[in-house]
C-alpha cells in the first residue's frame, strides 16, 4: 500500500489557508476520530450532528497530532500546523484519496444509489462479473468484501478515510473492480468525493430517511441522490421511476436506461412467475442492447428491475450473455428474499423488510404467487419510532393470512410491550395472529405448522446475526436457528424411534 505522507502533496488542488505552522511536514496517519489520534497524525475537525471535532483540538494535539484540518480557528500549541478549509468533510475526501495514492483510479468503480434495491443490485453485479472472470470488491449495508476478507459494515457507505483505505486494500489484493452502495447521507457528507465513479446506478426513489439527522425534506433527499450523477462517467438508471428525470436533471454523465417502458435502452418483456418446490423466481425476456431469456431465483417485479440494473452494468464490461444468465440464476443475497431449504411442501425465506413500505412491497409481491397461506413472522426494534410497529402490524394483519408476532431487537424496551403495540394494529385489521416472544420458538412454530403451499417469511432481521437486548448484542442468526430446529427435530425423531423399538 503506497502512502503519501507529505502534507503539501495531500493539499494539492484544494483551496486552503495556513493559520499556523507549515505544510512542509510529514504525517504518520490520517484520522477523524479523536480516540484514534496518534503521534504525528493529521486530524480532521469534523462537525457532526452530536459532536464537533474542533472541540477536541486540544486533546488530539496533546496526543501528538502534527496537523489539524479545520473550518474555524482553534487554539493549539504553535508546534501544530493548522490548515483552514471551507468544509473539512469535503477536504477529507480529497486528502484521503491522495494519502492512499488515488486507489479508485486503479479500479473500475460502480456506485449504486436509490431507496430500494441497492444491496441486491451490488451482489448481483458482483456475482455476474466474477462469473466472467473479474475480481470484485464490495462495499455496502451488510459487509465489505475484499478478497477473502468479509468485514462487518458500520455505515452503508464508510467515511472517506476508511473508504479510500478499503480501495487501497482492494488494489493490493489484485482486485480490478469495486461495486458499492452509495447512500444519500454519503453524498450529502461528501464521503464519495475525491474520485470519479466509472458507473453510477439509480434504482428508484421513495420518501425515506427524512427527519432529524437525515434529510429535511423529500426534495433534499432527491437532490442528494442526484449528486452521484455529477460524480460519474456513465449513469445507469431505472427509466420507469417517476423521479428519474428530476434526479438526472443536472447530470454531467452519459445516460443508459432500463425498465419495462419502450423508451428504455434495455427492456423486460413477457414476465413469468416461477414456482418450484421450496423456491420462487421470475423469468422474462430482455430486449434492446441485450436480447435473451433470463431467469432469476428471486420473486417479483422488483427483482426484474434489480436484474436489469445488473445486466446494464455488466454489458458495459462486455460480459457474455451466457455468463450473465448463469450468474443471475444462481446469485443469492444474504437476508434479501433469501430462501432457506426446509421443505418441498412450503417455502421459507428470510428478508430484511423492517419497515411498513418494505413489508408491503414484499408481501404484495408474494401474494402474486397465490400461496395457500402467507405466514408473517416479525417483530419491531425497541427505542425506535413507535409508528413503525403500528404500521408494520397493520400491513401484516392486512396482507398476511397468519402472523406470528415475536421479538426483534428490543434494546432497552420490554419485548412484550413492543408486541402489545403491534397487536393493537393487527387487531384492527381482523387478521389472524399469535404471539411468541422467543424468536427461535416463533420460527419453530412456523416450521412445524407449515402447510403445503405456504410461503413463510421471517421478516426484519435479514442479514443481521445478533439480537440487541439492554445494550448487549447477543449472537443470533436465523439461518443457525433454523438448522438448530431441524437438527433438534431429527434427534427427537430418532429418540422416539428408538423408544418405539
Amino acid at each position: 500500500m503506497i502512502l503519501h505522507k507529505e502534507v503539501s502533496f495531500l493539499l494539492d488542488g484544494l483551496t486552503f489557508s495556513v493559520l499556523q505552522g507549515s505544510t512542509d511536514v510529514e504525517i504518520t496517519d490520517i484520522v477523524n476520530d479523536s480516540r484514534k489520534a496518534v503521534e504525528g497524525c493529521l486530524f480532521f475537525c469534523i462537525v457532526g450532528n452530536n459532536f464537533d471535532g474542533h472541540d477536541m483540538a486540544d486533546e488530539v494535539a496533546a496526543k501528538g497530532a502534527r496537523v489539524l484540518i479545520v473550518s474555524r480557528p482553534v487554539a493549539v500549541p504553535e508546534s501544530v500546523t493548522v490548515i483552514l478549509v471551507e468544509d473539512t468533510r469535503y477536504a477529507m475526501a480529497f486528502i484521503a484519496a491522495a494519502y492512499y495514492d488515488h486507489p479508485a483510479d486503479k479500479l473500475k468503480t460502480i456506485g449504486v444509489t436509490g431507496t430500494k434495491g441497492k444491496t441486491t443490485t451490488t451482489y448481483l453485479v458482483k456475482s455476474v462479473l466474477e462469473h466472467a472472470g473479474h475480481r470484485v470488491g464490495l462495499i455496502g449495508t451488510i459487509e465489505e468484501i475484499i478478497g477473502e476478507a468479509h468485514i462487518h459494515a458500520g455505515n452503508t457507505t464508510p467515511e472517506s478515510c476508511l473508504l479510500q483505505e478499503y480501495f487501497a486494500r482492494m488494489v493490493d489484493e489484485g482486485l480490478d473492480t469495486v461495486v458499492m452502495e452509495v447512500s444519500s447521507q454519503a453524498l450529502m457528507l461528501h464521503r464519495t468525493q475525491g474520485f470519479l465513479f466509472d458507473y453510477g446506478v439509480f434504482t428508484n426513489l421513495e420518501p425515506d430517511h427524512i427527519g432529524p439527522g437525515e434529510h429535511e425534506s423529500f426534495e433534499d433527499y432527491l437532490h442528494c441522490k442526484s449528486l452521484l450523477f455529477q460524480q460519474c462517467r456513465m449513469g445507469i438508471a431505472n427509466g420507469d421511476d417517476a423521479h428519474t428525470a428530476k434526479v438526472m436533471e443536472n447530470r454531467t454523465c452519459e445516460l443508459f436506461t432500463y425498465g419495462f417502458d419502450e423508451t428504455n435502452d434495455l427492456r423486460a418483456k413477457n414476465v413469468e412467475l416461477v414456482k418450484t418446490p421450496g423456491q420462487l423466481g421470475v423469468a422474462f425476456d430482455v430486449e434492446g442492447t441485450f436480447s435473451d431469456h433470463v431467469q432469476i431465483a428471486a420473486p417479483g417485479r422488483f427483482s426484474v428491475y434489480n436484474a436489469l440494473a445488473a445486466i446494464s452494468i455488466c454489458l458495459q464490461f462486455g460480459v457474455s450473455h451466457v455468463d450473465i444468465k448463469e450468474a443471475l440464476l444462481r446469485a443469492k443475497v444474504k437476508g434479501r428474499i433469501e430462501m432457506v431449504p426446509v421443505s418441498d411442501e412450503f417455502t421459507l425465506m428470510i428478508d430484511y423488510a423492517h419497515n411498513a413500505m418494505a413489508l408491503e412491497s414484499l408481501y404484495s409481491t408474494l401474494k402474486e404467487y397465490h400461496p395457500k397461506r402467507l405466514v408473517s413472522v416479525f417483530g419491531c426494534g425497541g427505542n425506535r419510532s413507535k409508528l413503525r410497529r403500528y404500521e408494520m402490524g397493520e400491513v401484516s394483519g392486512r396482507l398476511a393470512d397468519f402472523t406470528i408476532v415475536t421479538s426483534d431487537n428490543p434494546r432497552f424496551e420490554e419485548p412484550m410491550d413492543i408486541i402489545a403495540d403491534i397487536r393493537s394494529s393487527i387487531e384492527k385489521t381482523g387478521g389472524e395472529f399469535i404471539e411468541i416472544c422467543d424468536r427461535k420458538e416463533a420460527i419453530r412454530y412456523a416450521i412445524h405448522h407449515g402447510q403445503s403451499g405456504d410461503i413463510i417469511v421471517l421478516a426484519g432481521k435479514g442479514h443481521e446475526d445478533y439480537q440487541e437486548i439492554r445494550g448487549v448484542k447477543y449472537p443470533m442468526d436465523e439461518r443457525v436457528l433454523i438448522q438448530e430446529i431441524l437438527e433438534e427435530d431429527r434427534l427427537n425423531s430418532a429418540g422416539k424411534s428408538e423408544q418405539g423399538n
